[in-house]
């Protein structure tokens, strides 16, 4: 059967069951990079509403690149992976000026760019101009894996090669585009991660998983790194009109992101540990530390779990403004800053 029956199958299941999206009614390759960027580790459902505010803000990667880092990390705001919005603007700068703004199209010339490896330069080569190289993101792997039963761990060298070899096999290369959306299209509608359609599944009477009643067990994963809890003390700082922040600096997840001044720690700190690093961090001026919000639900990140406590701080003497910026009530909400700092400021009364 395999692989001269696997495109038409899975043409046929996508053909009936493809979600009308607005990058696919595009061979433009800027919008095409765009969504792939935005839709990296994220659901369409969430990424959708951002790719649409980022192509209304940018309609051409010229709007983009002569952006602000603030501009672009501000409608990234929520989405994380925050250095995928970074990369996002450089590679923009990079089209600018390497490109003359013509974004590249072929994947020789796309993986140049900041932020793109092979899996995105696969994707947008192929869907916009038809190239025929094979996709593999993660709805690929777990729907190889099941059907052709393959324990390779999908995140060792071995099986990225592996994984590669039998998608390039199977690849359609005279209909790249459509076959390589179909098989992403797929793994994220039927072959899912959790209860999987394996009774409307066209491929199920031919799916190793499924016969050997292993589908849960595929894809195999190498062990996971273990989560971290660390917690969170923020600062308040503010006078009647306008509050103090600082911008985070390189070779951080939250890199060019706002925030109060901050404390991590290994546990909750009691009162006088929190009047304690209040002076350490901001001098010996602190008259008054109260708490305004403790959150005991996590903020979860991909290897860590964030617990964050909020105290107002009162200053004989204000902070030196050449640590921190001065930011006014009303323009808060220009400045881009984590959701663990974005949600509190919400219910926040200045």
């Amino acid at each position: 059967m395999w692989p001269s029956n696997f495109y038409k199958i899975l043409s046929f299941w996508y053909l009936e069951n493809k979600r009308d999206l607005p990058w696919r009614n595009s061979d433009n390759p800027y919008y095409i990079w765009l969504s792939e960027i935005i839709l990296q580790q994220t659901r369409v459902a969430q990424g959708l509403p951002y790719f649409l505010r980022f192509s209304e803000a940018f309609p051409t990667v010229f709007d983009l690149a002569s952006a602000s880092e603030d501009e672009v990390l501000k409608l990234w705001q929520g989405l994380g992976y925050y250095s995928r919005a970074r990369n996002l603007h450089a590679a923009a700068k990079m089209v600018v000026s390497d490109y003359d703004g013509e974004f590249p199209k072929t994947y020789k010339e796309l993986i140049k760019l900041k932020g793109v490896g092979v899996y995105t330069a696969s994707a947008v080569a192929s869907f916009a101009s038809n190239e025929p190289v094979a996709v593999v993101d993660g709805n690929v792997y777990r729907m190889l894996a099941r059907i052709f039963g393959i324990f390779t761990p999908i995140n060792s060298s071995a099986g990225e090669k592996e994984f590669k070899q039998l998608a390039d096999s199977l690849l359609n290369v005279k209909d790249a585009s459509t076959h390589n959306q179909a098989i992403m299209e797929f793994g994220a509608l039927c072959c899912t991660p959790k209860k999987p359609k394996c009774i409307e599944c066209p491929f199920q009477q031919n799916c190793y998983s499924y016969k050997e009643q292993v589908v849960m067990e595929l894809p195999v994963k190498l062990n996971k790194t273990k989560v971290k809890k660390r917690y969170f003390t923020y600062y308040i700082i503010k006078d009647t009109k306008k509050m103090w922040m600082h911008k985070r600096g390189p070779k951080d997840i939250w890199q060019g992101l706002y925030q109060f001044p901050l404390v991590v720690s290994e546990k909750v700190l009691e009162q006088r540990d929190v009047e304690k690093q209040a002076s350490k961090l901001l001098g010996k001026n602190c008259s008054v530390v109260r708490l305004v919000q403790q959150n005991e639900k996590a903020h979860k990140l991909s290897h860590q779990h964030l617990f964050a406590s909020f105290y107002e701080v009162e200053l004989i003497k204000l902070p030196n403004a050449s640590n921190f910026e001065e930011v006014p009530f009303d323009q808060v909400e220009a400045y881009p800053v984590p959701v663990l700092i974005s949600n509190f400021l919400e219910g926040y009364v200045f």
